[in-house]
């Protein structure tokens, strides 16, 4: 635990803020991570200050001056609605040298990115599925050598946003045809990778220099259910109902220690190769023949109490103050404050 109180910013977007609540009371119980983060910073005896994020740079920079943190707690996923300028945020905090918690510009660009962090994780020799970008008003020829059926998804989305079951696309006729409604929905390219049958696995990793590999959590869906989710859709990942009709749970992964070590180093690879700091997590999926295919990378992944990332903390022995405890020292040896 910290011995010396901070002065913290949390930085998050202003969307986030509630009305009736802007301080986060810890009387006034909410879900979010946001809320669940500010709590804990006071918990741990820091100082701490909040400042919504929109899309007025010079608000941002008024207000980081005039809360003149030690550390700012970077919980920012958008800046003017775009989530393709989360790393800008990062950007302007490395640009006023002041130390923040997570992954800088750099990783936020690449993890960003679908397509650009498949293909440096595969020159890495970090298994990745084949995949084809769509550019909205183009058509390119779809190579071959990819196979059936593919998921297609926006390119620069989280959070699942864009993935349906109907991404599922079983002929190029399908495909480009969901390209079309990422196009126009999302104003962006689409991604087609191709669907690797298997478990779904989230491993999340902490630190920098020396990185800590948390138990893996899994995507438990009934293969037996005919037209059943055999994704990990928006509704999947947020509509609790849906997920008890299709009987979708979520818990630890049962492996085999020889399987769960090489896990845990291609995932400890994903995230040195995707330049991730602080925290992340690496999503994958094994296939029944055991190998190991990492769809993506996700810096700065949800930290909420009751998620993922402190779920699988928990089970490692790491309670949630303890986590964001953590995260916080983490930061502060980076930028040799500690």
């Amino acid at each position: 635990m910290m011995k010396n109180s901070l002065r913290v910013t949390v930085l998050m977007d202003a969307a986030c803020l509630p009305d009736t609540d802007p301080d986060f009371s810890p009387d006034v119980r909410d879900p979010s991570t946001e809320y669940h983060v500010v709590t804990t910073l006071k918990e741990l005896g820091h100082s701490v200050s909040i400042l919504g994020v929109w899309n007025d740079v010079e608000a941002v920079v008024r207000g980081l001056k005039e809360q003149d943190p030690q550390l700012v707690f970077n919980l920012t996923e958008q800046f003017r609605d775009d989530r393709r300028q989360d790393k800008n945020v990062a950007g302007l905090l490395e640009l006023m040298q002041i130390p923040f918690t997570g992954t800088g510009s750099t990783g936020l660009m690449l993890s960003r990115s679908k397509s650009l962090s498949k293909r440096l994780l595969s020159t890495r020799k970090i298994r990745v599925p084949g995949f084809i970008v769509l550019a909205p008003g183009k058509r390119p020829r779809i190579p071959k050598a990819l196979t059936y059926p593919m998921v297609v998804k926006p390119v620069y989305e989280d959070g699942s946003d864009g993935i349906f079951n109907a991404s599922l696309a079983r002929d190029e006729a399908t495909l480009r045809e969901r390209a079309r409604v990422v196009h126009e929905r999302w104003k962006q390219p689409a991604i087609a990778e191709e669907f690797i049958e298997g478990r779904e696995l989230y491993v999340s990793v902490l630190g920098n220099r020396r990185l800590k590999v948390l138990p893996a959590r899994e995507m438990f869906y009934d293969h037996n259910a005919q037209d059943g989710p055999v994704l990990a859709t928006y509704k999947v990942k947020w509509d609790e109902a849906y997920r008890e009709k299709w009987k979708i749970t979520f818990g630890f992964a049962e492996l085999d220690p020889e399987l769960e070590e090489r896990i845990a180093r291609i995932c400890k690879r994903a995230y040195r190769v995707l330049e991730f700091r602080d925290w992340g997590r690496i999503d994958v999926r094994v296939t029944p023949d055991n190998r190991i295919v990492v769809l993506e990378g996700n810096a700065n992944g949800d930290i909420a109490y009751g998620e993922e990332v402190a779920e699988a903390a928990e089970k490692a022995g790491i309670p949630y103050t303890a986590l964001i405890d953590n995260i916080v020292n983490s930061a502060l040896r980076r930028h040799h404050l500690s």
